[in-house]
């Protein structure tokens, strides 16, 4: 497995899901300084981190994000990624002070509708080249 510095995180996501794998791209162009890593849920990596975690291995609708030796799930792993990203993307980072079961309803809401509103790959994306480095085996 990657060994991470301590400015760096992993990202796992659904690899099958369209609308996982467009926030995984968006993820990788606003984040210049290759501070995320990526694996899918599916994969045997993520499944190995989620192990570590103490997260299930069942787990494919959410976000982890595994950063300092935690691990984040829902809307605390999005906002926790956004606020690392470039551009005005860590000012949403203020939702925070929202309790967490009142932001998880809106983010169990669309994880409960994603695969019908975006639709579902037959297999996991395939990075660019480029990015081929950032995923995990």
């Amino acid at each position: 497995m990657t060994k991470l510095t301590d400015n760096q995180a992993i990202v796992l996501f659904d690899g099958v899901c369209n609308l996982c794998s467009g926030a995984v791209q968006f993820i990788l162009r606003n984040d210049p300084k290759g501070i995320f890593r990526f694996a899918s849920l599916q994969s045997d990596s993520g499944q190995k981190l989620l192990e570590q975690h103490n997260l299930p291995t069942d787990m494919i609708s959410t976000i982890v994000l595994i950063e300092g030796g935690r691990s984040y799930t829902r809307s605390t792993a999005a906002l926790r990624i956004a606020r690392r990203l470039r551009g005005a993307w860590p000012l949403a980072y203020a939702a925070i002070i929202i309790p967490a079961p009142l932001r998880n309803l809106g983010y169990a809401f669309v994880a409960r509708n994603r695969y019908r509103w975006f639709g579902k790959a037959e297999h996991c994306m395939l990075p660019k080249p480029e990015f081929k480095a950032r995923f995990l085996d």
